[in-house]
């Protein structure tokens, strides 16, 4: 059966409020041969997002209707492994206690593009083998950045890498950490890596049809915008990292893909003496 993602505006209601409704929902799942796999919860925000195998959205919702009145506000068609690559789990987690409850996180996530500056003009020059092995090291060091902030990569993109971050902070640091890293290789290396990075944060399911699709496509856009061993960030990446970072705003930009200028941000990584 086809999965589904869907959206659920549930501003003022509490956390246990929406565990009992994802428990309405399982209790009478299979009258309707629905499964509703898991969900995510976001008080501070208000949404909600659940993650359902069903014939069609029609009868996903029917079974929201039924069980307890929220039906969502939008529905998306996904793929499995983008969600566990994203949003890290495709299934309710589990306590290690029986007797705790364990509330599932929020769904909204940073998304991070890394892209090897010149990669074209390096293949060309040094050939296939030794651009091979420089990319094999721009893995490395960028999966090491990764693992060390909680950092889960989505996808390889050849010349760069897409990651997932619950916390829109952990992002930044690991963008710092990356280019931290690639200043001390250059170093200590005759052929130089040098990157770029664009970051955005989202929710899941939003005006696009694809999951996280504006935010992929935003953050995917500030990474190309960026230059040599820079950092670009949207507003709401600046915004949710609150104070002591340091910021410097680059007014608007068009990017490709976006009918209005976006506001872009420099990370001034090198002067910033945060963690």
């Amino acid at each position: 059966m086809p999965l589904f993602l869907d959206r659920h505006d549930m501003k003022g209601t509490s956390a246990t409020e929406v565990a009992e409704a994802h428990l309405k929902d399982l209790s009478i799942q299979d009258g309707y041969g629905v499964k509703f796999l898991t969900y995510w919860f976001d008080e501070e925000r208000g949404t909600a997002f659940c993650l359902i195998d069903a014939p069609d959205q029609e009868t996903a919702q029917r079974v929201h209707h039924d069980a307890h009145g929220h039906v969502a506000g939008e529905v998306i068609q996904v793929a499995l492994s983008a969600v566990e690559a994203f949003l890290g789990r495709i299934s309710d987690p589990q306590s290690s206690h029986p007797s705790e409850t364990v509330m599932p996180e929020p769904g909204h996530r940073s998304i991070m593009f890394t892209d090897i500056v010149e990669s074209t003009e390096m293949t060309a020059r040094l050939g296939d083998v030794a651009s091979t092995e420089l990319v094999r090291a721009h893995d490395a060091l960028i999966r090491r950045a990764l693992a060390r902030h909680d950092g889960r990569e989505v996808k390889h993109l050849g010349d760069g890498i897409m990651a997932s971050f619950e916390s829109t902070v952990a992002a930044v640091e690991c963008a710092k950490a990356i280019q931290s890293s690639f200043e001390r290789y250059n170093r200590a290396s005759a052929e130089p890596i040098h990157v770029r990075i664009g970051l955005d944060c989202g929710e899941p399911v939003e005006d696009s049809h694809d999951l996280f699709g504006s935010t992929v496509q935003c953050a995917s856009r500030m990474c190309s915008a960026a230059g040599s061993d820079q950092i670009l960030v949207t507003a709401r990446i600046r915004d949710e990292c609150g104070n002591g970072y340091d910021f410097v705003d680059l007014g608007l930009k068009n990017l490709k893909g976006f009918h209005q200028p976006v506001q872009a941000f420099e990370y001034e990584w090198r002067a910033d003496v945060s963690g």
